[in-house]
């Protein structure tokens, strides 16, 4: 979505309010694609003092799995963002990630949402901080209660183990 901002860019103290959704299904993160629903995105540019300055909102429920249980999942998301939207750097050689250039007195806040919530995902979806997970050995849900296997020695520490056997 390409939102003008002409009107406001000489008259301080103007805000131009902005609220569209955009479509992130087909986008996969961590091997699915938890935005099923739209992300509705909310904000609004304002002349302070003649700088503008863009902030927004976007916010959708993904619907993902543990990845330590790997229990469903959904969970509501907001991803906030904020850029200085300016005509012209005076110089370039020192351009900023946060400062935007408009083109023809437009910016696209599509593009500066989409780029914001993905960045703004998480790398690791847990169920909660203490999830214990799944046995490595049976697959059983830990959260639930320990299981019955045997753990393995690490090969690794085997060495030592022997050194202890030689004790008893």
């Amino acid at each position: 979505m390409r939102l003008s901002v002409r009107k406001i860019i000489n008259t301080p103290g103007e805000k131009i309010s902005f609220q569209f959704s955009m479509d992130l299904s087909c986008v996969e993160f961590g091997g699915c694609c938890p935005v099923a629903e739209p992300v509705v995105v909310t904000g609004s540019v304002r002349n302070m003092a003649g700088v503008l300055i863009l902030e927004g909102k976007a916010e959708t429920t993904l619907h993902t799995f543990c990845d330590r249980c790997g229990k469903a999942l959904v969970l509501p998301k907001t991803v906030t963002f904020e850029h200085m939207l300016a005509q012209e750097l005076e110089n370039e050689d020192e351009a900023d990630d946060e400062i935007i250039l408009l083109q023809d007195g437009e910016v696209d806040v599509e593009d500066l949402a989409r780029t914001a919530f993905i960045l703004g995902m998480d790398t690791k979806t847990l169920c909660s901080e203490d999830c214990k997970g799944l046995c490595p050995i049976c697959g059983a849900d830990l959260n639930l209660g320990s299981c019955t296997c045997k753990k393995e020695p690490d090969p690794r520490l085997a060495v030592l183990a022997k050194l202890l056997q030689q004790d008893e």
